[in-house]
């Protein structure tokens, strides 16, 4: 019955739009055949295509409804499309490649190049510029007592008199994108305060509960600025995010999951479109995807944003994988992304208990060098007899305890850009310890997960090309992520630690 349909349609929609509800309309059909020329569904449903088979073709159905005689339409109908499909049939096949929208222009995607990098540090001057904004409020504003603190401690940071953390640092590379007329879109999960109360994006009137937000008051002419809390679905926000960093090439666009190991409520998103979306139909994105990840005991499912399945799939450049070791790097890390003309998803594993290490803290200085460093090396050791790489916190814990055991021979790298991997950064580096004799990978995460699957056959060909041996230090391969047990995970993170500076030749 088309007119019912029809009617229904306009009813559902009308009442919609009166009374502002959702209204569901159920509608029973049927397929006359198959879902496929192959699938034959009187194999399955015997009875019920019979009656089907025997049913009147809807056109007929209406056609009586109507008393038309329809009989001459069909007739037309079938003879043009039966013409067009033999012109069809006729033409040459000239396939063509999607076009991108002219206002994807000024942008780049397919392989890297090295000539799309760009310097990404500011002034001393304008970060103090920024600082002044961000931690300006309306006067009559009521901020929290905490958040008081919490902002004359960033006028400190932004001035050069405390070390800058990665909230700061955050916030400061989002001033100046804006500054600089780049539009920056975060959401998720409490994005706007941050699952570790390290951003504070938003302030919120302890007696209004009105919001303010210092980076869309920095200046007049600046880009837009929008900080999302979402819905509790990883699919739909970082689906819709996905869309959004297509139709908006010139924006930081980033998405947030409240834990890395949430991400994976969203893997359809990652596996169909953001990982193979410019592959598979010629149709780059700049998304950004920021993952909480680290061992700290707190269980099997707050620990691990699954690195391993990300450089699974990386190939052909299609992505970014990164874990900044400092906040600096941070920083130089979110304005490369910005300012690049490159555009490629940003896989970002953030850290949770570094967030306001000292160790990982910067100084303001250090936001003036020009740019990210895919490998950052020692500086602290000279001609080490072995050398450790490794990713995010476990760099920091093994700084650490190399301070703890006073060693002098031991090297220690960050690896802050897994993929594409900086061989040629990692190979000068080595280089310039000339007397080392072996190179260990070192990860928290257990041996069929984390990097070690992805980084050892590169790094061991690097090794053997430099002479040197190599080997790893991982926790042994297991089914879940993490130990449930606080006790067990130090455990285990001493011991890891303790492989890590001998000798010892068990992967």
């Amino acid at each position: 019955d088309p007119d019912a349909v029809v009617r229904i349609g306009q009813m559902a929609t009308d009442y919609r739009a009166t009374f502002g509800s959702d209204v569901v309309v159920d509608i029973i059909g049927y397929r006359r055949h198959g879902h496929s020329e192959v699938d034959d569904p009187t194999i399955t449903q015997p009875k019920l295509y019979e009656r089907i088979k025997d049913h009147p073709q809807l056109w007929k159905i209406y056609a009586k409804a109507t008393g038309i005689d329809a009989t001459g339409i069909v007739e037309t109908v079938r003879k043009e499309y039966e013409e067009e499909q033999t012109k069809a049939r006729a033409l040459k096949k000239i396939p063509r490649l999607r076009q991108l929208p002219d206002y994807w222009a000024p942008y780049s995607h397919g392989r890297y190049r090295p000539e799309y990098e760009v310097d990404t540090g500011l002034t001393r001057e304008k970060l103090a510029e920024i600082t002044d904004g961000l931690v300006r409020v309306p006067e009559g504003f009521h901020v929290h007592p905490k958040i008081v603190k919490l902002l004359e401690q960033r006028a400190e940071m932004g001035h050069g008199k405390r070390a800058v953390d990665y909230g700061f640092a955050e916030a400061l590379a989002f001033g100046s994108l804006l500054l600089e007329g780049t539009p920056v879109r975060l959401t998720g999960q409490d994005s706007q305060r941050g699952t570790f109360n390290q951003r504070h994006a938003v302030l919120i009137d302890t007696e209004t509960e009105k919001d303010y937000l210092p980076l869309c008051h920095l200046s007049p002419n600046q880009a837009f600025c929008e900080i999302y809390n979402s819905s509790l679905s990883e699919a739909g926000c970082l689906g819709f995010e996905y869309g959004f960093s297509r139709d908006y090439p010139e924006a930081l666009v980033l998405w947030e999951a409240q834990f890395g190991d949430f991400a994976n409520g969203a893997q359809v998103i990652i596996d169909q479109f953001i990982s193979a979306g410019e592959d598979k139909w010629n149709l780059p994105a700049g998304i950004v995807m920021l993952l909480p990840h680290g061992y700290e005991g707190q269980g099997p499912e707050h620990s691990s944003a699954r690195l391993e399945r990300f450089l699974q799939l990386a190939a052909e450049d299609n992505m970014q994988i990164c874990q900044p070791s400092t906040a600096v790097q941070y920083f130089h890390m979110l304005r490369r992304q910005a300012r690049r003309p490159w555009r490629k998803p940003l896989i970002v594993f953030t850290p949770k208990s570094m967030l306001r290490h000292p160790d990982a803290s910067s100084n303001i200085e250090e936001f003036t060098h020009p740019r990210f460093l895919p490998l950052v090396p020692d500086r602290e050791v000279q001609d080490a007899s072995r050398i450790l790489i490794a990713s995010g916190k476990v760099g920091h814990e093994l700084r650490a305890e190399r301070r703890r055991r006073k060693d002098v021979s031991t090297g220690i790298f960050f690896l802050d850009q897994l993929y594409p991997m900086p061989r040629a950064e990692i190979a000068a580096a080595i280089a310039e310890h000339p007397h080392a004799r072996e190179i260990v990978w070192v990860q928290e995460e257990p041996g069929n997960m984390g990097a070690a699957g992805f980084v050892l056959p590169r790094l061991e060909r690097i090794a053997k090309a430099a002479g040197l041996v190599s080997r790893s230090v991982k926790r042994s391969p297991s089914a879940s992520p993490a130990t449930g047990s606080a006790k067990a995970h130090e455990l285990e993170q001493k011991t890891l630690l303790s492989l890590a500076f001998t000798t010892s030749s068990n992967n």
